[in-house]
């Protein structure tokens, strides 16, 4: 009887083993994931200060500049009847006295609460003599109250009885704008509604654009050709000697921007050390032009963004083995051929990430342009500055950014296509 109940027993332990069994790598799963997710949640936790400093010092304040690239609040804000009046106008002739009503009570409101100013800051941008009309009729209509404000205000200027000034208006009052992004890339909304190229003789902005990256891409170029042989020296030199010359790649990192490029102002001007020494050295008879214009632009962001590319390369040539350069060799290669078809492919990816992060870094340089440059060697960078701190139009250097950071990212991506920036090395 015992002997018959044995197997029964037997088989019911082990088919409790079996379900043990397969429920036990379910279980160090989940002991696993979970174990991932709390340290996923600590290292959040951990991370999140940063976070946040990021999100209040640097997204927000991007973010809030590209969004002005598009908002009109000036004269929305300053004088809602008039923004009523002027969205009910159909754009022929002039509007009728409800609009001019609702200007000359605008104009009084936006006085006496201080908005006046920015209202007319605003049109100012659309028309340079806006500001003056507006100021002129706010302080005529102050003291008035005509029976019909239409033909009173036209008799204070006859340009409020043209329909320019009330289409400029009109089109100011409306938010959000295109206007700011047509003014970065130099065109404008026409009379007839159609999107037009501003004249010649007021184009800047596309040229500007077409000189940055002019500029960007030579810098690119010559710091490439100067790098890689120093990039080389580093890294083939023995481990002693090379670090102690990177020491030289390095120390210009210890050193503020304004200092070095103050530094090559001193230099290059016409009565500066370098033109002292060729002309004491009959080299030349009189200075050359080495500073305000594009050669000291050159000059100095060379100088500046050269460490970059150096670094890029000299972490990749530090992993490739001369065994390959010996193997190549030994097979009969020259020691040229073998440099080109056997040692350059290999330091590929580090010619890649030094030329993408020197080219971005030098579309938004502007210190080195402001000070070395001439007045046909402004890049964006210097506009956009030009635009917040002098004229005051945030939205027009908000549109200008923005088109800046869409080149980026549309040169980040076409460069990832290319060559895959994920697989490049940046040491």
């Amino acid at each position: 009887m015992n002997t018959s109940l044995q197997p029964a027993a037997t088989i019911g332990d082990s088919g409790r083993g079996s379900n043990s069994g397969r429920s036990g790598p379910s279980g160090n799963r989940q002991a696993w994931r979970r174990a991932r997710r709390k340290a996923a949640a600590q290292a959040l936790l951990l991370a999140l200060p940063l976070l946040v400093f990021l999100l209040a010092t640097f997204i927000a304040p991007i973010a809030s500049l590209l969004f002005r690239s598009v908002q009109n609040p000036e004269v929305r804000g300053s004088m809602p009847q008039l923004t009523v009046a002027l969205r009910a106008w159909d754009g022929n002739g002039v509007p009728g006295e409800t609009a001019f009503a609702a200007l000359a009570q605008g104009l009084k409101q936006s006085a006496e609460s201080g908005d006046l100013g920015n209202v007319a800051r605003r049109m100012n941008f659309a028309q340079p003599e806006f500001r003056s009309l507006l100021m002129r009729t706010a302080r005529e209509s102050r003291s008035q109250t005509p029976d019909a404000w239409k033909p009173a205000l036209i008799g204070m200027d006859p340009r409020w009885g043209e329909n320019e000034t009330w289409r400029l208006l009109k089109r100011a009052a409306s938010s959000p704008t295109p206007d700011y992004l047509l003014n970065a890339i130099d065109a404008q909304v026409s009379p007839d509604g159609s999107v037009t190229s501003v004249p010649a003789d007021s184009a800047v902005y596309r040229a500007a654009f077409v000189r940055t990256i002019q500029i960007s891409a030579t810098v690119t170029v010559l710091c490439l050709l100067f790098g890689y042989p120093v990039a080389y020296l580093l890294a083939t030199l023995p481990p002693k000697q090379g670090n102690r010359l990177m020491l030289f790649v390095i120390v210009p990192f210890w050193t503020s921007l304004l200092v070095r490029t103050t530094a090559w102002y001193v230099l290059l001007q016409p009565g500066g050390v370098i033109n002292t020494a060729l002309m004491r050295f009959g080299l030349v008879h009189h200075p050359l032009p080495l500073v305000f214009n594009r050669t000291g632009v050159l000059i100095g962001m060379i100088h500046i963004l050269l460490p970059y590319m150096i670094l890029a390369i000299y972490s990749v040539m530090k992993g490739v083995s001369p065994m390959y350069m010996r193997a190549a060799q030994s097979l009969g290669a020259h020691p040229v051929t073998a440099f080109v078809r056997v040692y350059i492919p290999q330091t590929l990816p580090g010619v890649g990430a030094g030329c993408f992060l020197v080219f971005v870094l030098a579309l938004g340089y502007y210190i080195t342009p402001a000070l070395l440059g001439g007045a046909g060697d402004e890049m964006i960078s210097q506009l956009i500055a030009s635009q917040t701190n002098e004229q005051l139009n945030w939205g027009l250097a908000g549109a200008l950014s923005s088109y800046l950071v869409i080149f980026t990212a549309g040169f980040y991506f076409v460069f990832n296509r290319l060559v895959g920036i994920d697989r490049l090395r940046f040491g």
